[in-house]
């Protein structure tokens, strides 16, 4: 970091700092946060998974293959069927509100990152 210009505008003093280091500035603060959150336990994911988030046909099949989980594990851990998850992984039942909270609990992820945005005009 280079030297800062000091002003007095209204009786308050300003320290003029140069716009790409004030950026770097807000980018270490913002980085901090981020290990702090990080270093509390919250968890990160690799790139791979969220490329393969916004790519996939069934997060609920994602997240349970990156849990290392087989169909059957997360079905017993949620309270549900096998085939019923089988048939929520491959779109052809949507699980009720109550299913996909508990799903998400056994895979250790919050609802919306479950949820799929679908495009308005599909």
């Amino acid at each position: 970091m280079g030297a800062f210009d000091k002003t007095v505008i209204d009786g308050k003093a300003f320290v003029l700092v140069p716009e790409d280091e004030f950026e770097d500035m807000i980018d270490t603060i913002e980085a901090n946060r981020i290990m702090a959150r990080i270093n509390a336990g919250e968890e990160t994911w690799p790139a791979e998974l969220v490329y393969e988030l916004f790519e996939t046909d069934s997060r609920i099949r994602t997240f349970r293959k990156y849990r290392g989980l087989t169909v059957s594990d997360l079905a017993a851990s949620a309270g549900i069927s096998q085939p019923y998850l089988s048939e929520i992984e491959g779109g052809k039942k949507t699980g009720s509100v109550d299913v996909l909270k508990r799903i998400a609990t056994a895979l250790n992820v919050d609802l919306d990152d479950l949820v799929m945005e679908r495009d308005a005009h599909q």
